[in-house]
């Protein structure tokens, strides 16, 4: 046998085979070939390949010989089984599917294999069929139609359509650095402490570790995603109030994109997400910059730009109309609450109003203590 299928192989196919068997997830008998091949190549005799690889000399053997009768590709790969052919059609297949993703008969919470298998019956000349049949066919499609999972389904209108557009139209612009996407969200994580030492890991046996474990607590993860380049920063906070959001708002202007005209935010409809998380956290300067919401998706995003104020954005008269009022007065803050826009001149008034009214609280405590004196 070894005179008549004599394994020569190029540089090219002993690169592919290494290749092959230094990593991947491969089927353990084409590993099996491909170490036969390298083997017999290397001027191996069959008896200490099969001893070596754990395999029959005649596995071997047809090896060697599909390789020299044909190609690297057919050494590796499986000759065809003799057996039944498919029960199935394709068009019987995908008449399966469709009724596993139809209504379920009268009278019946869900469908079963041995259902479809008699509606499959009464839809085809079939006299019989098995429910393993069908649960095959329906594997292959990774259907599994007794099993339900809980959603939430938007309510689909005009409203959400239009939104939905907008954040599409977003995705599709092209690459810009003056006007990124971000698309921003973040998740609670639970902190899991072991209760008892894990065992390493050894040559044929897994790390072990103890079902039981402890909780030391919880935090949050804020994740920033730029759509069109691969960048993306993880900030980890203890909670995800308004504060910890107007925060990742001021890094990803001032830190992440400083150079930035516009920055389109797309997140989620969460209640600190808003120009009034801004207001709370006024101790955090936000440089010359407003944030207007612009849209929502379905009630599950929104879409935030963030822009620098120049002199494109004014409209005639509105310099005159905000220097008629104070920067710090009140009502200028409620309008830009309840129109969902944050000026600068406000926020920037913010920090002041602060100092205010603990400068009124601490002359109200000295009046009161000089009367009780």
């Amino acid at each position: 046998m070894n005179v008549r299928y004599r394994v020569d192989l190029s540089q090219i196919e002993r690169t592919e085979l290494r290749a092959l068997l230094s990593g991947g997830k491969h089927a353990s008998r084409k590993l099996k070939r491909a170490q036969i091949l390298l083997a017999a190549d290397a001027g191996t005799s069959d008896e200490e390949i099969a001893r070596s690889v754990g395999v029959s000399g005649s596995t071997v053997y047809r090896t060697k010989r599909r390789f020299v009768e044909g190609n690297l590709e057919r050494a590796l790969s499986e000759e065809p089984r003799p057996g039944a052919e498919r029960k199935l059609t394709g068009k019987e297949e995908a008449l399966l599917v469709a009724t596993a993703c139809a209504s379920q008969p009268k009278g019946r919470a869900r469908w079963t294999l041995k259902l479809l298998a008699g509606a499959m019956v009464k839809l085809t000349e079939h006299k019989s069929l098995s429910h393993e049949t069908v649960r095959r066919r329906l594997a292959e499609d990774d259907l599994k139609p007794w099993r339900k999972d809980m959603w939430c389904i938007p309510q689909v209108d005009g409203e959400y359509v239009a939104r939905m557009e907008d954040v599409l139209d977003l995705y599709a612009e092209a690459s810009d650095s003056r006007r990124p996407v971000v698309c921003f969200d973040e998740s609670p994580v639970q902190l899991i402490g072991e209760t008892r030492q894990p065992i390493p890991a050894k040559p044929g046996r897994l790390e072990r570790y103890d079902y039981e474990y402890r909780r030391n607590g919880t935090v949050n993860l804020f994740v920033l995603l730029d759509v069109h380049r691969p960048w993306r920063k993880v900030k980890l906070t203890e909670r995800r109030a308004a504060r910890d959001y107007a925060q990742c708002m001021r890094d990803l202007v001032d830190i992440h994109y400083p150079d930035a005209e516009i920055i389109r935010v797309v997140q989620d409809n969460l209640s600190t997400h808003s120009a009034g998380a801004l207001y709370q956290a006024a101790d955090a300067p936000v440089h010359q910059r407003n944030c207007r919401h612009v849209g929502q998706s379905g009630g599950n995003e929104a879409i935030v730009r963030r822009n620098r104020r120049n002199s494109a954005d004014r409209t005639p008269g509105a310099d005159e109309e905000r220097q008629e009022r104070e920067p710090g007065d009140p009502a200028e803050l409620e309008r830009g609450l309840q129109e969902g826009i944050v000026h600068a001149g406000a926020l920037d008034a913010a920090p002041r109003l602060k100092a205010v009214e603990a400068d009124s609280e601490r002359t109200r405590r000295r009046q009161e203590a000089q009367g009780i004196a």
